[in-house]
């Protein structure tokens, strides 16, 4: 009998903790992305026999050090692979706190078609118990699959299966750390086969990523985060909004914040700003005119959109010359 032809996956390596390395024996402190991809590889049993495997270091930091110039990097090496034919899918190692982010970005700047996967873990990889090698085989296992096609980038931790849109870290410890709070989880890895528990969500909408200058260096907006608190005054806000093209509220239960804050981003609104109401509590929707007159402000309400992958959004909707120009624009993205 012939022998079947091993799928072909590109690994492509930023870092994170999955790549960490402890600082000492007996130490809870270990240095993000000191790996590099291919030793990541050869500490899995067995992977081999699932894809032919080819590895990448597009970045070696922490993922609280991932910037736009290396997200711009990952998304246009990840679009090339995609037109490969000779390649099936694609893996993404990641470091957990902002891997929520890339995969969303990730998932409007890129059409969905093949597979592909973020994956991370919990502990360094010379942890006792480290969580990456496993994370790593089923990774690579879901980008093998051809089911995994067509349903944008996935991310892979501790056995279960998640969309971009909903995926979410709930816990900064602990290896199952991560859920869909405001959505289905996509399903669930089991024995290295993937079970589809939900069906794929229609595709959102595809930016362009802003233009290179010649220097290389692309012009982002600058979006920022307030998060809402006790007796928040508006002397923050008023400093965003002197350098900001948009400001996102991490705001109190339905994305509310004191009087003297929301005052303050309603100013930021007049002035041209874009305003964009999430909430902190971690779950839930933030319902437009519901707790605060978005009219009457000229704020955006985020629906279940996180707070920071509101400002994912925000971003890319106001790069380039195709930005929507209203608050009825921003709203409908978010919609």
């Amino acid at each position: 009998m012939p022998e079947t032809r091993l799928p072909a996956i590109a690994v492509l390596a930023t870092g994170g903790t999955i790549a960490g390395v402890q600082t000492g024996a007996a130490s809870g402190g270990y240095r993000a992305g000191s790996l590099p991809a291919e030793q990541l590889l050869a500490a899995v049993p067995g992977v081999e026999r699932l894809a032919r495997l080819q590895a990448e270091q597009v970045a070696s930091v922490g993922s609280q050090n991932i910037s736009l110039a290396v997200w711009a990097r990952l998304a246009e090496r990840v679009a090339e692979l995609c037109a490969d034919p000779a390649v099936d899918g694609i893996v993404i190692t990641h470091g957990t706190d902002t891997l929520e982010e890339t995969a969303y970005f990730l998932s409007l700047v890129l059409p969905a078609a093949k597979p592909v996967v973020l994956v991370g873990a919990m502990r360094p990889a010379t942890a006792l118990g480290a969580d990456g090698p496993a994370n790593l085989y089923n990774a690579v296992a879901l980008a093998a699959d051809p089911q995994a096609a067509d349903r944008g980038p996935l991310v892979l931790m501790n056995d279960e299966i998640h969309y971009a849109r909903h995926v979410q870290k709930m816990s900064a410890n602990g290896v199952a750390a991560f859920a869909s709070p405001n959505g289905p989880r996509a399903g669930v890895m089991r024995a290295g086969r993937a079970v589809f528990t939900a069906r794929p969500e229609g595709a959102g909408p595809i930016f362009a990523l802003p233009p290179a200058g010649p220097d290389g260096v692309r012009d982002w907006p600058v979006v920022d985060i307030v998060y809402a608190c006790t007796d928040l005054d508006g002397a923050l806000i008023d400093f965003m909004a002197s350098r900001a093209r948009g400001i996102v509220l991490a705001g109190v239960g339905d994305g509310n914040a004191s009087e003297a804050a929301l005052q303050a981003l309603a100013r930021a609104a007049a002035r041209g700003v874009a305003v964009v109401r999430a909430t902190r509590t971690g779950a839930g929707w933030v319902g437009r005119n519901v707790e605060v007159d978005d009219d009457a402000h000229g704020f955006v309400a985020a629906g279940p959109v996180s707070p920071q992958k509101a400002r994912v959004l925000l971003l890319l909707a106001l790069s380039g010359p195709a930005r929507p120009a209203d608050v009825a624009a921003l709203q409908a993205l978010f919609a």
